[in-house]
């Protein structure tokens, strides 16, 4: 009789035990926790690294020398593809050179659109729809760290258009392939594909 009540007692305790377990599974979590304006900002830092802002717009990166000191303040290796040949442009809060006018809503809004606020379209290489799916808190966060920056005077250069006969340091895309090619615009001059 002992046996049987002590295994009823255990089972009820139990069993009240993955109760309370199974109501504090189930409650609405709270939101998101708050990120203390540091954090925010190191965790901004860490996404500019990661999602490849720190390559392309910071100099001596794609030569193994990545100049920290002058930080997404643009560089002068040039892109070059069917668009031309642009240039990484300076992302620091200086108000001539950089986006120092922009805000963190700008910031966002562009890399989540492929439009600056003025609504001049990024220009590739810049792979803003893969900037475009990120979280709200990681895009505040990477729009925080780029306005802490310090402001580096330092203009990139200007965009060349196609056709124009370029002899400075770039990166080369090749024309693309017929398969890459299917969806792009075409030129205005280009002739037709052959057998067409």
């Amino acid at each position: 009789m002992r046996w049987t009540r002590w295994t009823f007692a255990s089972l009820t305790i139990g069993a009240i035990a993955m109760a309370i377990v199974a109501v504090s599974c189930t409650q609405t979590p709270r939101g998101p926790v708050e990120m203390t304006v540091a954090e925010k900002i190191a965790r901004g830092k860490e996404i500019s690294y990661s999602s490849g802002c720190v390559d392309c717009h910071t100099p001596g990166t794609f030569y193994g020398a990545t100049d920290t000191t002058r930080q997404l303040s643009g560089s002068e290796l040039g892109w070059e593809g069917p668009w031309g040949v642009s240039y990484p442009r300076n992302l620091t809060p200086d108000m001539e050179t950089g986006i120092g006018s922009w805000s963190e809503d700008d910031i966002i809004a562009a890399f989540r659109t492929g439009h600056r606020p003025d609504q001049t379209p990024l220009v590739p290489p810049m792979p803003w729809t893969s900037y475009a799916r990120m979280s709200d808190a990681d895009a505040h966060a990477l729009a925080a760290y780029i306005k802490s920056l310090p402001p580096i005077h330092h203009k990139a250069p200007d965009k060349i258009p196609p056709g124009v006969k370029f002899t400075g340091p770039r990166l080369t895309f090749p024309p693309p392939p017929a398969w890459d090619a299917q969806n792009l615009p075409k030129p205005p001059d280009a002739a037709p594909p052959a057998g067409k």
